[in-house]
């Protein structure tokens, strides 16, 4: 419920600050005191549409709080989950209002949009005045209110449900038309792609597996050549010059015959040279023993075809890759899905005639829900007709009509809601064809409506709280007790907040406010004062006898009180 409502620079107000309570309030006042202000300025709390001219005369900006109390699991606590916002014990709704029509919207101090006010404003309070019936007035929730009053949440679940589910069956069958449809436009090159790609048969991680081979063989390639070259200038083969073994044996002969050439008695000289060159040929033939075993082994190492055919298998897959737009690691993958195209080719008619068999086993199980909610709604209307009936004999309302009207929609405006509109229709005169509700009754005949229709359907609305501007606008006597009392019913179950002119309905009120305008430091302001039984019995007999209080209207707001 509304437990406080909070109000700065709205036209006549600077500040105002009032706390409500449960059951009915009622606001009285002057003509032109401002009651409707307070309305205007709740409505924008609630996502209302702004207009400037709110803004108190000198004021740069208004603002508007309302705070709100939900019950425990009331939809709005769901619907601030959804959005990430604070889902606190209390809901405050604030609306800052600038000069330049521009405004700002905030729930529980963090910053949303208007249309996200304006949700979660429609779940807490609902404003309603003689010219702007809003809530039940909006043909949209009709439905929702049928079936809450009828009781049919159970079947418009299972409705919801195999709607759900219908359209489910129709997307799948929808999506095999459209695979089979563009795999027939390219059947030629895709068949033509698959046997490309399964004849190359491309696997996961290959390119990187043959780079790294490639990578090896051509270094084992690199390194026989290397070996080979050493190997070949220690023994040439092309004996254009002496080998190096050959040139060392032939120096040793040279020195050996100086030795024998050289007489005892002189130095030996060469005997030095002949033991270095010795030495050199030992290490010239152990590299060239080491050489030859690394050619060898490097040879066994080196296998020129297999380079050649990783090269081929790696230029191959690049190749592919190239040609479809993509890396070589998604040629895989590629293959794969062209495979499950052409599948479908070949399999989409059986598998379209599944589809087409289950949507409409799907759609038969639709309307099955549909029709069983649609009882549910035929009864629920005629019941809600009666009681509708019922309520606006003592309201002055005897010759209107209310009739609960559930007309089928075509199949193309199915939805989960079921297959028909429910619209809300009356009649305020004999023989009048009913028309849609808000279209045809006056002010007052409306605001009565409302009221009845309230009284009926309340336990079927969520809202908390509901604000009545001058639902007694044009009655008088019975007519107004009888509203009084529907006012007081109403309130035993949700708050009610009535701005009224009748001393009857304001006697009713489990809590009494005056709304006043006064003259201060050369200006006008609104204020508001709560009552006590001593201020409010003379307020309601200034209502039945107007500025002059007689003792005979204080006995008769004595008796209304009573």
């Amino acid at each position: 419920m509304l437990t406080a409502l909070a109000i700065r620079d709205v036209v006549l107000i600077d500040r105002l600050d009032l706390s409500l309570g449960a059951g009915l309030t009622v606001l009285t006042g002057e003509t032109g005191a401002g009651k409707s202000i307070l309305m205007d300025s709740l409505s924008l709390a609630l996502g209302a549409r702004a207009d400037a001219a709110l803004v108190r005369p000198g004021a740069d900006q208004a603002s508007v709080m309302a705070c709100f109390v939900p019950q425990p699991g009331h939809p709005v606590m769901e619907l601030l989950a959804e959005q990430g916002l604070p889902a606190d014990d209390e809901i405050a709704l604030r609306r800052i209002l600038g000069r330049d029509g521009r405004s700002r919207a905030f729930v529980n101090d963090q910053p949303v949009s208007v249309t996200l006010l304006r949700r979660v404003g429609a779940l807490m309070g609902e404003v309603q005045g003689q010219h702007e019936q809003v809530g039940l007035a909006d043909q949209a929730s009709h439905i929702r209110l049928l079936d809450a009053f009828g009781g049919a949440e159970p079947h418009q679940a299972a409705t919801r449900a195999a709607w759900q589910e219908w359209r489910e069956a129709v997307s799948a069958l929808e999506a095999a038309r459209s695979a089979s449809a563009a795999a027939a436009r390219d059947e030629e090159w895709l068949r033509h792609a698959v046997d490309e790609l399964a004849h190359l048969a491309p696997r996961e991680g290959e390119e990187e597996q043959l780079a790294a081979d490639r990578r090896r063989l051509q270094q084992d390639e690199r390194r026989a050549e290397a070996i080979g070259l050493a190997l070949a200038e220690l023994a040439p083969r092309d004996r254009r010059g002496p080998a190096p073994m050959a040139a060392l044996r032939a120096a040793s002969r040279a020195l050996q015959r100086l030795a024998s050439l050289t007489p005892p008695e002189a130095d030996d000289t060469a005997s030095p040279a002949l033991v270095a060159l010795e030495r050199a040929e030992e290490a010239l033939g152990e590299a060239e023993t080491l050489l030859t075993r690394l050619s060898a082994e490097a040879e066994a190492e080196a296998d020129p075809k297999r380079l050649e055919r990783a090269e081929e298998r790696l230029f191959a897959l690049r190749a592919a890759a190239r040609k479809h737009a993509l890396a070589v690691a998604d040629l895989p993958a590629l293959l794969e899905s062209l495979s499950n195209k052409l599948a479908v080719l070949e399999s989409g008619a059986v598998d379209i005639v599944a589809r087409e068999a289950r949507a409409e086993e799907a759609r038969k199980r639709y309307v099955e829900a549909a029709m069983a909610l649609s009882a549910v709604r035929q009864k629920a209307a005629v019941q809600l007709d009666d009681a509708v009936r019922r309520e606006l004999v003592p309201l002055r309302l005897g010759k209107l009509r209310f009739h609960a009207e559930i007309s089928p929609l075509p199949q193309e405006a199915w939805g989960p809601h079921g297959t028909e509109v429910v619209r809300f229709l009356i009649a305020t005169n004999p023989g009048q064809e009913p028309a849609v509700l808000g279209r045809v009754a006056s002010g007052g005949e409306l605001s009565r409506l409302m009221l009845a229709l309230r009284v009926v359907l309340t336990v079927s609305s969520p809202i908390p709280t509901l604000v009545l501007d001058e639902v007694d606008s044009g009655i008088g006597g019975a007519t107004a007790a009888a509203v009084g009392e529907r006012l007081a019913r109403l309130a035993h179950r949700i708050q009610v907040l009535v701005v009224t002119h009748s001393p009857q309905v304001a006697a009713r009120g489990a809590a009494h406010i005056r709304v006043l305008k006064e003259s201060a430091c050369g200006g006008t302001a609104t204020r508001v004062e709560k009552l006590d039984a001593r201020t409010r019995r003379e307020e309601i007999a200034r209502m039945l006898a107007g500025e002059r209080i007689t003792q005979a209207a204080r006995a008769a707001a004595d008796a209304l009180l009573a």
